[in-house]
């Protein structure tokens, strides 16, 4: 059985663990064979691939990005679809595709699933945020990366008695946020599940400067404030329609350094967050999602996807991993609020 790997959207920390978890175990169990589409569904379109052998995978998953390359194209756009796609499959003997991607990528997999085409998910989303898995590998080594970067910054911010921004990932979702946030100490923590005004947020960076502190505030690149019609955006939108966001940080610096007096800053980590070798935890992880994905093949669970619940690996079908975001609860937001200010 030969299968074609490919990862798509955004890189993520584990991409590679997850290609080597599911090279080895396939190759070793199973006898397969192993070709990856080159930049994701760009490659499945155009029928561009590279063979993959044991030696290629050698080593990998300690390493960042993906070796496979990645993009953010549409494969039903330019010149895709399913019968070409079917076409590239049979003319190059795959059977099967594994899919590694986020929300965008597992919606088009099932789009091609439902057509008869043979493709099993793995989910990879540094937002934490699709619904039918408990964490996804590339979320700890952002927050891990997120809150090294925040400690740096607090350390200027105090010498300067400033208020620092920290903008961090998470379009829809604020587990990027919420989690760094929280491990830095930061006096207000801003996701896109809350709504808040900016008094609000300017009382928080008073009452923690009345402290004598130099005050911290993370927020993540969807916040909007009350008055705000949508999340803050100035590029345009992505292949799938998508705004791309980033710059709230920056809106917010000068509205909160009018209402408070204090001098603000503010600094957006963007794809800092997602370069570098992933953490300990990623690894496993991602290696183990790998390795469940083959048993998918096997099994022919087509449509579905792995995931994590609890410390099992479990299949989901693609309708419930894209059923719904994985927001921030009321419960967790409120835990973390009780430290702000």
């Amino acid at each position: 059985m030969k299968i074609g790997i490919l990862t798509s959207g955004g890189d993520c920390p584990g991409l590679n663990a997850v290609i080597r978890g599911a090279v080895l175990k396939g190759i070793a169990v199973h006898g397969q064979e192993f070709v990856g589409f080159r930049d994701g569904w760009r490659g499945v379109v155009e029928g561009d691939i590279i063979e993959i052998p044991r030696t290629l995978v050698r080593g990998i998953a300690k390493q960042g990005g993906t070796i496979l390359g990645t993009s953010r194209t549409n494969p039903f756009e330019n010149g895709g679809g399913p019968d070409v796609i079917k076409a590239h499959m049979d003319r190059l003997g795959i059977d099967a595709i594994i899919a590694i991607g986020g929300e965008g990528t597992l919606a088009a997999a099932k789009r091609l699933t439902d057509v008869g085409l043979k493709i099993v998910g793995v989910p990879k989303t540094i937002d934490n945020d699709l619904d039918a898995t408990d964490y996804t590998f590339g979320f700890d080594t952002a927050v891990e990366i997120a809150t090294e970067a925040i400690d740096r910054l607090r350390t200027t911010g105090e010498s300067h008695h400033r208020c620092m921004i920290a903008e961090v990932m998470g379009r829809h979702v604020g587990w990027i946020a919420l989690h760094s946030g929280m491990a830095s100490g930061a006096h207000a923590i801003l996701i896109p599940e809350q709504r808040v005004s900016i008094d609000q947020i300017a009382a928080w960076v008073k009452l923690a400067h009345d402290r004598g502190r130099a005050p911290l505030v993370v927020v993540a690149e969807g916040f909007s404030t009350d008055t705000m019609e949508q999340a803050h955006s100035e590029r345009g939108l992505d292949t799938f329609g998508r705004p791309r966001l980033g710059g709230i940080g920056e809106r917010l610096a000068p509205e909160l350094e009018a209402l408070t007096g204090i001098e603000t800053r503010a600094t957006v980590l963007g794809h800092i967050q997602r370069g570098g070798v992933p953490t300990a935890f990623d690894r496993v992880l991602a290696t183990r999602l790998g390795m469940a994905a083959i048993d998918s093949v096997v099994e022919g669970r087509w449509g579905t996807m792995v995931s994590l619940n609890g410390t099992d690996i479990v299949h989901v079908g693609f309708d419930a991993a894209l059923g719904r975001l994985k927001t921030v609860p009321q419960d967790r937001y409120d835990e973390a609020r009780v430290l702000f200010g």
